[in-house]
């Protein structure tokens, strides 16, 4: 399979969703929302997996729907978890560059007003803060390209990206 992907990994709200949808439409390809895969293929809403299954249960859905993805020319935006699988993220390396959109603790808490309505994997009692702290060095990690959003919009975001995977 070809590395032809770009995968875009972040916390939530780190706009994964709405930038992915605008980078497929620059570059023709095509766009693919990780998070609505699993709510096909469960026939649920991530909010009702969680609550039926728990989160380690989830993870492990996640990781495998995650890692079953196969695509070319896409662009696919995934859940802030999917860095908890190491199949997944595994199979992401091999079909694509991964794009971490890098949000500081400020701007999330700003964006993220309800994180359990919003279907954010958190173990009981985590907080926000610990979260971030945890999922920053796994995306730092698995990221080809980190993209600092601090003090840019969507738009410089989106040419930051562009220019950093050499396709402007």
């Amino acid at each position: 399979m070809k590395k032809d992907n770009i995968i875009l990994i972040g916390m939530p709200t780190s706009g994964k969703s709405t930038m992915g949808v605008v980078l497929a439409k620059i570059l023709g390809y095509n766009f693919v929302d990780a998070d609505l895969v699993i709510q096909k293929r469960e026939g649920k809403k991530l909010s009702e997996i969680i609550e039926e299954q728990g989160i380690e249960r989830f993870i492990e859905i996640e990781n495998r729907i995650n890692s079953e993805i196969e695509e070319e020319k896409s662009v696919i935006a995934t859940g802030g978890s999917v860095v908890y699988g190491k199949e997944a993220m595994e199979h992401y390396k091999n079909i694509g560059k991964i794009v971490y959109l890098k949000l500081d603790m400020e701007e999330l808490t700003n964006r993220l007003h309800d994180a359990k309505q919003r279907g954010v994997v958190m173990k009981e009692g985590q907080t926000l803060s610990s979260l971030y702290d945890e999922r920053s060095s796994l995306y730092e990690k698995y990221a080809d390209i980190t993209i600092d959003e601090k003090n840019h919009n969507l738009e410089e975001v989106v040419e930051l990206t562009l220019e950093a995977l050499g396709m402007n």
